[in-house]
């Protein structure tokens, strides 16, 4: 993990044993380990990967099993204003829809940190199927959907759309990169998410690699979210469950807090009083009412 300083790793590490800092009971044993990984995986006899099997990468079983993946991991968070009215799962057939947000025709930002570059990128980086491609994929031969970034004001006022679906959340990033003091939505998503759902029944699907900020302002607005976590390639794994093939199962595996002044927030301490707790996940459908 020290590619550009190795050799002065070597020479400290070297010098912290010869001088008894570093034991050599302590390298024997990090030796031994790592040696042992080595002769269970057959790495000594088969040092090199079969090139043959090359094809069957991102082959369609992949990436079935990534697209179910992707729907099983999804949390519901909201869904209707009112728990008599719920919003999901949307309609294939609708006349209108607006598809709107820096994270809804971008594999890169899907996909997140440690794809094709360290700290990821933005765009098609690799083969798969964004936000968008899903919904199109997914809705009738006669919906039209309209897609813009940044819709105007005057986009989402006359477009008579039946729904909105906006897709916020963070850039790609790892290790350290990622670090941020403020944890509200990048690219003032809070804003966007306003002024769509200001004018149109919006769902909000975040995709970051952490819970962020949902200002109280913006909950009430919105009629559905779904925390959609990193994706990767898969897109068609959202729209599985957006529009009702499959149910929501993702439960929070971290307590979804309010703002970042209440971080670090966990189970069990006094004050807890997350926006979402620990485990939190809704279903669409009630057992007895199956798909739609």
């Amino acid at each position: 993990m020290i590619p550009h300083r190795f050799e002065k790793f070597l020479e400290d590490l070297v010098f912290l044993v010869e001088t008894g800092e570093i034991s050599m009971s302590r390298i024997d044993d990090a030796v031994e380990r790592i040696l042992r990984v080595k002769f269970i995986s057959g790495v000594f006899e088969h040092p090199f990967s079969d090139p043959s099997l090359l094809d069957v990468v991102g082959c369609k079983e992949h990436r079935l099993l990534a697209r179910e993946a992707v729907r099983k991991s999804l949390v519901l968070l909201k869904n209707g204003k009112k728990q008599s009215e719920t919003f999901l799962p949307l309609a294939k057939n609708a006349k209108r829809i607006l598809v709107a947000g820096t994270h809804a025709d971008n594999i890169g930002y899907q996909c997140g940190g440690w794809t094709i570059a360290w700290h990821g990128d933005s765009g098609k980086i690799t083969l798969g199927t964004s936000i968008l491609e899903a919904i199109q994929e997914s809705v009738g031969v006669e919906t039209e959907v309209v897609y813009e970034e940044c819709p105007t004001e005057a986009i989402i006022e006359s477009g008579e759309f039946s729904y909105a679906i906006v897709a916020v959340g963070e850039v790609p990033y790892a290790e350290g990169l990622g670090d941020r003091t403020d944890l509200s939505i990048p690219f003032n998503g809070s804003d966007l998410i306003t002024r769509v759902a200001s004018k149109v029944p919006t769902l909000v699907v975040v995709v970051s690699g952490r819970p962020l900020v949902i200002e109280p302002q913006v909950l009430e607005k919105i009629d559905a979210l779904v925390a959609a976590w990193l994706p990767g390639s898969e897109g068609m794994g959202i729209t599985d469950c957006l529009f009702g093939d499959h149910d929501f199962v993702g439960k929070l595996p971290v307590s979804w807090f309010r703002s970042s002044d209440q971080l670090p927030i966990n189970v069990g301490d006094a004050n807890y009083d997350p926006l979402f707790p620990f485990g939190y996940g809704l279903k669409m459908f009630r057992s007895d009412e199956g798909l739609a």
